[in-house]
């Protein structure tokens, strides 16, 4: 019986790992990347987001001192926002071929770019007029 209450706890965990309803900021690499959010390989021409909620994406450097201090910023918002978006973050410098600025990803809608660590008060304003309009 401990054993399976082990497994369900763990599949849910792990669910909510996956699908970002633990108010939690996910790393995530290339390979998931593109099975979560934009498989730029199959459709280099077109954007077709692979998220089922809203998100915004970080793409972020470990030497970045704004990057360092946007951090629990996003978790705070990670938080916040659990039940309505995910907070993604990708490593630039082990991701390169990914590396870009702030992605918004409304859903239905086209991806919004933005560069430079803003401030909580205005990345709120960006999730509640462009992800959550």
């Amino acid at each position: 019986m401990k054993k399976i209450l082990l497994l369900i706890v763990s599949v849910f965990m792990t669910g909510s790992l996956v699908y970002g309803q633990t108010g939690k900021v996910i790393h995530i690499n290339q390979s998931e990347f593109i099975e979560k959010v934009y498989d730029y390989k199959k459709n280099p021409d077109k954007w077709v987001y692979e998220g089922s909620k809203p998100a915004i994406i970080d793409f972020y450097a470990d030497w970045c001192g704004p990057c360092r201090r946007l951090s629990p910023v996003l978790e705070k918002l990670a938080e916040k926002y659990k039940d309505k978006i995910v907070i993604y973050k990708v490593n630039t410098d082990k991701e390169r071929e990914l590396a870009a600025a702030f992605v918004f990803i409304p859903l239905g809608d086209t991806p919004q770019v933005s560069q430079g660590a803003l401030p909580q008060e205005v990345l709120e304003k960006g999730i509640e007029e462009v992800l959550l309009k």
